[in-house]
């Protein structure tokens, strides 16, 4: 860690205390890991304090760690822990010319966190976006819905255990002269490995 992050991270750990529970350095930047109900209180106090002037917020995106870092290999992967889902901001101090990551750690039954549009604007379509796609609550979120799907659609496309195939598919009735959603048609696909044979030339 750069002589320079540390002096962040030491700040951190004096100014936020127990409300982050670790720190790590990745490719030249930090990430700070920040207890659900101190998120405010942080994002707050790190856009305002000049030491870190966090004026820009660049992203907001939800993670699920379903599975994370068990083998793919594995027949009967165990699901992940408590910890399942996760959402990251990342900062950009203009000022200083420094980046700062959070990540906050949600509940798996009723992931919820506060929203940061009152802190940051821009985070308004980055949580519905995370909303939509993960299934994420934003507490005081001033209009919290669907941006990329319809408002049809069944599910949160990118969790891990959400199939491929998706739950309803659409298409036109020209009876009803409208789109009409109904449980998916595709039967589940079994992908095999292509054969290898000696002249080069797969089967």
């Amino acid at each position: 860690m750069s002589l320079s992050l540390q002096n962040v991270s030491e700040r951190l750990k004096k100014d936020f205390g127990d409300s982050i529970t670790s720190l790590e350095e990745h490719h030249g930047e930090l990430t700070a890991e920040v207890k659900v109900d101190d998120l405010i209180k942080v994002c707050q106090a790190l856009r305002d304090n000049e030491y870190y002037a966090c004026e820009q917020l660049i992203d907001v995106c939800g993670v699920d760690y379903l599975l994370y870092g068990q083998d793919d290999s594995s027949e009967t992967p165990e699901e992940s822990g408590p910890d399942r889902f996760a959402v990251v901001y990342h900062l950009l101090s203009i000022k200083h010319n420094r980046r700062l990551r959070l990540r906050v750690f949600l509940d798996t039954e009723l992931p919820v966190v506060h929203s940061v549009v009152d802190i940051w604007n821009v985070a308004n379509w980055f949580e519905r976006e995370a909303f939509d796609l993960f299934g994420i609550i934003f507490e005081g979120h001033p209009d919290l819905r669907r941006i990329l799907t319809d408002y049809g659609f069944v599910g949160y496309p990118f969790r891990k255990d959400f199939p491929i195939s998706g739950h309803v598919e659409t298409r036109y009735d020209p009876e009803k002269k409208r789109v009409v959603y109904e449980p998916v048609s595709i039967e589940p696909r079994v992908l095999t490995p292509r054969i290898i044979r000696e002249d080069g030339f797969g089967g």
